[in-house]
């Protein structure tokens, strides 16, 4: 088993994947050699990590795509086995909590072609304390929506139902009709 106080803590990760992407900027301003080599290693460990999820049982290939970092590198090569519909209701589910805590709620309303659809409702509460209003909550939940299902092209907010409120009427206002006399 390998020793897992040589792993790196998640902080540690994120800094390196912040320096990945700015070495990565770097490379793409001078295409040449090194920049093969990084498509050419990225295709390689891609196959290794799509042979390891063959040899998985259906347990462990769950296990191993709820894991944020495996769950990121399994969307990068193209090979995550849940389909992003679900991975996408999954994240607005992760960021339900929150909203719910300054007073609104936000709620999976499914795809439609390559839009994933959520329904923010405010709740009357959540005008400005949920970080700039409903469109701070909206961009929060598309950077997370598309973070971990890239394939999707956008997030919208659908309207919130309204529901009509029940009719309210006073009993005392109900009087019994009489019946014609034939109906007697």
């Amino acid at each position: 088993m390998a020793d897992t106080a040589a792993r790196l803590a998640d902080q540690a990760v994120e800094a390196r994947l912040a320096r990945l992407d700015e070495v990565l900027a770097g490379l793409e301003s001078a295409p040449g050699p090194a920049l093969e080599a990084v498509r050419l290693l990225t295709e390689v460990y891609g196959e290794a990590l799509a042979r390891v999820l063959d040899h998985a049982a259906q347990p462990l290939r769950e296990t191993l795509a709820e894991d944020e970092l495996l769950g990121h590198l399994l969307v990068l090569h193209d090979i995550h086995p849940e389909p992003p519909e679900r991975r996408a209701e999954r994240a607005v589910a992760k960021l339900r909590p929150a909203v719910r805590e300054r007073g609104g709620d936000l709620v999976w309303a499914g795809v439609e072609g390559q839009v994933a659809r959520v329904r923010l409702d405010s709740g009357g509460g959540c005008g400005s304390g949920c970080g700039g209003g409903s469109a701070g909550v909206v961009d929060a939940v598309r950077a997370a929506v598309l973070a971990v299902a890239p394939e999707l092209e956008s997030v919208e907010a659908v309207a919130e139902e309204r529901r009509a409120a029940p009719a309210f009427v006073p009993l005392s206002t109900i009087r019994r009709r009489a019946l014609p006399e034939e109906a007697r």
